[in-house]
């Protein structure tokens, strides 16, 4: 078929009417769905940026035992008056967010313990992956000795 006859086909008014109709439909189409991809990417990108200030909003520092908050722990797990313990922390040794060493002391005997996932643990000894024993090295440390299963502090030695 020649050019010139497709155009003359195309020129008929009946022709004419049914493209500018299908035209206008698949125009309409293609704006109705742009105009959704358009909201979508909106409404994506304003949940994601929302997520994004929630995400900052969250404290991503690790938290860290003080001595305070070790005292809360050890005066809980020992049923003691919080605002007067018996037992006091008196100093945190390894700090770590899972499992922390703490010094504790009690009518002048010294124990080490364990805050493990904010749980405190005075009986057995720990170990490492290598075997060696955490508790008596610690103890071994701060010169802290057992004496029949109990804890107490070494005199000073008088020369």
């Amino acid at each position: 078929m020649k050019f010139r006859v497709f155009l003359q086909r195309l020129s008929h008014p009946r022709v004419r009417r049914r493209l500018k109709i299908g035209l206008s439909v698949w125009g309409v189409a293609i704006v109705i769905s742009l105009v959704f991809k358009l909201a979508y990417d909106i409404g994506y990108f304003k949940a994601q940026s929302l997520i994004n200030n929630k995400n900052t909003a969250t404290p991503n520092t690790t938290q860290i035992l003080t001595i305070e908050s070790a005292q809360r722990i050890v005066s809980g797990a020992l049923k003691e008056d919080p605002d007067y313990p018996k037992t006091i922390v008196t100093q945190v040794i390894d700090n770590n967010q899972k499992l922390a060493t703490i010094i504790v002391e009690n009518n002048k005997q010294r124990k080490i313990g364990w805050i493990i996932d904010l749980r405190l643990f005075f009986i057995g000894d720990l170990f490492n992956d290598n075997g060696y024993n955490l508790t008596e090295s610690i103890e071994h440390q701060h010169n802290i000795s057992r004496v029949d299963n109990r804890l107490t502090t070494p005199e000073p030695a008088t020369p």
